[in-house]
């Protein structure tokens, strides 16, 4: 992979920025009415097999959102149960709203490694339909101050992404929802 991602965001760097929400199709109005990004991709249930929350299985079910605005790409994410997560931790100690940042990696796996030399864990893991496995981690303040996430950059995330970043291009705010997939 190239140091730059299809969408403008550097390899290495800041690709993602997610908040929790309570309602993402009330979530969405409010991006693409107030902050004019999108449109929006959605990912129903995203409850996949063999994800992990802080080293145990994990049933906590999500919807996702994506869209962009400028190069930044959002993600809005609403649970859709009450099992323990990532998600519930932040809803239960300050409410919905900012979650975390993502971050470009061409290998997860050693990322991770590196940033649990400086005092972060894994909090959670799971496969993503774009290839590999995305993992937050937690320094003792994730709940509270924000959670990273490693990206996996493999040709579909890229791909995906620029997809999306592509139908924002000169968007005239039609069809503000659509498919992930």
């Amino acid at each position: 992979m190239s140091g730059k991602l299809g969408y403008g965001q550097p390899m290495g760097g800041v690709a993602q920025t997610a908040f929790i929400v309570p309602d993402l199709k009330q979530a969405i109005h409010h991006w693409v009415s107030n902050m004019r990004a999108g449109p929006f991709f959605v990912l129903p249930n995203f409850l996949v097999p063999g994800q992990t929350y802080r080293g145990e299985e994990s049933r906590a079910d999500i919807t996702i959102a994506m869209g962009f605005a400028g190069h930044m790409l959002i993600e809005l994410i609403q649970p859709l149960d009450d099992e323990p997560s990532v998600y519930r931790e932040t809803i239960e100690l300050r409410g919905f709203g900012f979650h975390h940042v993502g971050i470009a990696c061409a290998n997860v796996d050693a990322d991770s490694l590196e940033y649990q030399s400086r005092g972060y864990h894994e909090a959670f893991r799971a496969s993503v339909p774009t290839g590999g496995e995305v993992i937050y981690l937690d320094n003792g303040t994730g709940a509270q101050l924000g959670f990273v996430e490693l990206l996996p950059v493999t040709p579909g995330m890229d791909q995906t992404f620029t997809r999306f970043w592509e139908a924002s291009l000169g968007w005239d705010g039609t069809d503000p929802i659509r498919s992930f997939l």
